[in-house]
């Protein structure tokens, strides 16, 4: 009696399990769809559906990103699914949850550190432009690894100190700027020998997890949640590396951009124009070699909504690229030309 009633629970449970998973299936199925035409946008197809565009449009874009370019363009002759009231609606409670970054008081922005906090207002080049900054690695995760002057150095202090660099001067031109992997503490470092640490968190103080990819993909929700914000603006994100490759291989900065993305592959131009301008400047007697290329293979570059470009900034165990990345007024530089680069590419968007 006792095995008979057993065998019956379990059936019981399987048969609610199927029929929940068969309500799911279902209801996903049941959503509206819509077959673009030549000419037609997002906002077309949902007006075209009776769907108030206004309100409904990120809720397209999360129904239907796999099948969107740029996260904003979709292709002719292909189905997409229009969104229900209840995916707008959880949508909405998302954005309510995703407060500003970079909280500045009366005494600047604390997260430079004490010199840097306060940052001076240059222009409005960027205003109602929005950036997502990520340096790579982080937490768990040193990046490659080198030796300097007999002390060891890592992949993501450097590129950390790059990004908040570029946060800062993009900041000074107008631009609101999430930086998404951060150290409360180390504000920009002035130093050639930046100290190795493991608190960085992720943004709204996640920990960064040990596993990469659960670690890449907790950049790529936070990044796709906020651009459900900023819906109708500018929007780019720029991932910063420093590269590990042979001590004897000496490398330019790289750009590299999503195959399909023509907006992401205008930045990662925009960026290598200004630095081989840069170069005939002020290294007339050195050819850049540095390039800008697709590479949709990378996760970052392949999961993540906005246009974007990934930058390899090094050799981390290279004595001439340790030049490039050790020393602060250079690292500086990087930022600066970065920016520049960005405000190319907003100005001709």
């Amino acid at each position: 009696m006792k095995f008979i009633s057993l065998f019956f629970l379990k059936n019981v449970i399987t048969f609610v399990l199927l029929c929940f998973s068969f309500s799911v299936v279902a209801q996903k199925d049941s959503l509206e769809t819509v077959i673009a035409e030549k000419g037609e946008g997002i906002y077309a197809l949902l007006r075209k559906k009776g769907v108030n565009p206004y309100e409904t449009f990120d809720a397209f874009v999360a129904l239907n990103i796999d099948n969107i370019r740029d996260s904003i363009h979709v292709y002719e002759g292909r189905t997409y699914k229009i969104p229900n009231v209840e995916a707008k609606v959880a949508l909405e409670e998302t954005k309510k949850a995703i407060p500003n970054v970079l909280p500045k008081t009366g005494k600047g922005y604390a997260i430079f550190g004490k010199k840097y906090r306060k940052v001076p207002i240059k222009s409005s080049k960027l205003k109602n432009a929005v950036f997502y900054l990520v340096a790579g690695h982080g937490g768990p995760d040193p990046g490659a690894m080198a030796t300097y002057a007999g002390k060891p150095i890592a992949e993501d202090e450097y590129a950390y100190d790059i990004t908040l660099r570029l946060a800062r001067e993009l900041i000074s031109h107008g631009a609101l700027v999430y930086i998404i992997i951060r150290d409360n503490n180390d504000g920009i470092r002035d130093k050639r020998i930046l100290k190795i640490d493991h608190d960085e968190v992720a943004y709204q103080n996640k920990v960064i997890p040990l596993n990469q990819v659960a670690r890449l993909k907790q950049r790529v929700d936070i990044v796709n949640e906020l651009y459900t914000k900023h819906k109708g603006q500018y929007q780019r994100l720029i991932v910063t590396h420093v590269d590990s490759r042979s001590k004897g291989q000496n490398i330019d900065v790289f750009f590299y951009h999503h195959e399909k993305s023509k907006s992401g592959k205008n930045l990662a131009e925009n960026i290598h124009k200004t630095f081989q301008k840069k170069y005939k400047k002020y290294q007339p007697n050195r050819t850049y070699s540095g390039t800008f290329e697709h590479r949709t293979e990378l996760y970052m570059v392949r999961k993540t909504w906005p246009a974007m470009t990934f930058i390899e900034i090094g050799n981390i165990r290279n004595k001439k690229d340790q030049k490039r990345i050790l020393e602060p007024d250079n690292r500086q530089a990087l930022a600066k030309w970065i920016s520049e680069g960005a405000i190319l590419d907003f100005q001709k968007r």
